[in-house]
């Protein structure tokens, strides 16, 4: 196990010194932010991003993300020149030695909460996601933005693409992915990448959106589209946790022993009693999810790859970009470390 944590370039208010001063944190997960969908990364943005990051004493082996341009996953003409584009970041992220790709293939918007700064019983904020909220939001006519959307559609251009993925629905959005596969699996094993899909965060449809990568039928429809070790997961606790028909230690247990886990986030979740759900502290007490049952899994099943904290609360008057603060994921980085040493030492038990 290899402890990573997020960081979102220069513009990021956590400054790498402090991040390597976590215990046991050497690597550093990130990407190039100042491209748009669907063309290359430079070459020389890619090399400045490793300069900064090893200079600061750090490794840089896992991005996330390498964005996947809306017209790949409508499936539309020009698809193949984006994808052309995919597989020429990926053999320049191979030259610096990148060895995983988180990416995902949620329609228009990524994760998804309703609230970012809930506050909790202990006086932290922390994301959450309330379906009374949702039935209030509605990303075409108001001004609805969330950390990880793309904002720069106008409300006319977004209004059409949501109509065009209803238009498509799970069948056609299933189809679009494995074409991309087929295309991007062979360079990344070429280049010795391994490509790691994120789940849909909440793993159910929003807005009347597809969304597909969300249970463990899914997953598996999912690998079975191209067998390749190339063609594996981000196993994220926090969005497949986020409803309790996943299983996440059998989950954790069943793709590790596929070795199909390069990457995992790691995160506790509060599930409601009316499907609702709060983040919480990492702890397996603070939420509903054994995290040392999810860890004792991985490592059972030989896991070898990179875990990063996920979203953590604010605390100690933090401020900044929700669920991205230093302090409360340096503690969840800490815990799951100490997990993680305890189950070296006692040989999983």
């Amino acid at each position: 196990m290899k402890m990573s944590f997020r960081w979102y370039g220069r513009q990021d208010s956590i400054p790498l010194e402090y991040i390597r001063q976590i215990p046991n944190m050497k690597n550093i997960v990130s990407a190039v932010y100042d491209v748009p969908p669907g063309e290359a990364w430079p070459e020389e943005s890619i090399q400045e991003l490793y300069r900064d990051i090893t200079a600061a004493g750090l490794e840089f082996k896992v991005v996330e993300s390498v964005p996947v341009h809306e017209d790949i996953k409508l499936g539309l003409q020009n698809r193949d020149t984006y994808i052309d584009n995919y597989i020429d970041t990926i053999a320049r992220l191979s030259k610096i030695g990148i060895e995983v790709i988180c990416y995902n293939f949620m329609p228009v918007f990524d994760w998804t909460r309703t609230q970012l700064d809930k506050q909790l019983e202990d006086g932290s904020t922390a994301l959450v996601y309330y379906k009374e909220q949702l039935k209030k939001m509605d990303p075409v006519y108001s001004d609805l933005s969330l950390p990880g959307w793309d904002a720069s559609y106008t409300r006319e251009e977004l209004q059409a693409l949501i109509s065009k993925y209803k238009e498509l629905g799970e069948a056609g959005l299933w189809s679009n992915l494995e074409y991309f596969l087929n295309r991007v699996i062979p360079a990344a094993e070429e280049h010795g990448i391994k490509m790691a899909i994120h789940p849909d965060d909440p793993p159910w449809s929003i807005f009347g959106l597809p969304r597909i990568i969300t249970n463990e039928a899914n997953l598996d429809r999912f690998l079975n589209l191209y067998d390749s070790e190339a063609n594996g997961i981000t196993l994220c606790s926090g969005s497949l946790g986020c409803t309790s028909d996943n299983d996440m230690v059998k989950l954790a247990a069943k793709y590790t022993s596929l070795n199909r886990v390069p990457f995992a986030h790691l995160r506790n979740i509060k599930i409601l009693e009316n499907g609702d759900f709060e983040e919480s502290a990492h702890i397996s007490s603070y939420g509903s999810l054994d995290m040392a049952a999810i860890l004792q899994a991985l490592y059972k099943n030989g896991f070898t790859g990179y875990i990063r904290p996920d979203h953590g609360r604010m605390i100690w008057g933090e401020t900044g970009k929700p669920g991205y603060g230093l302090y409360d994921r340096a503690l969840g980085s800490t815990y799951l470390s100490g997990i993680w040493e305890m189950l070296e030492k006692s040989g999983g038990k």
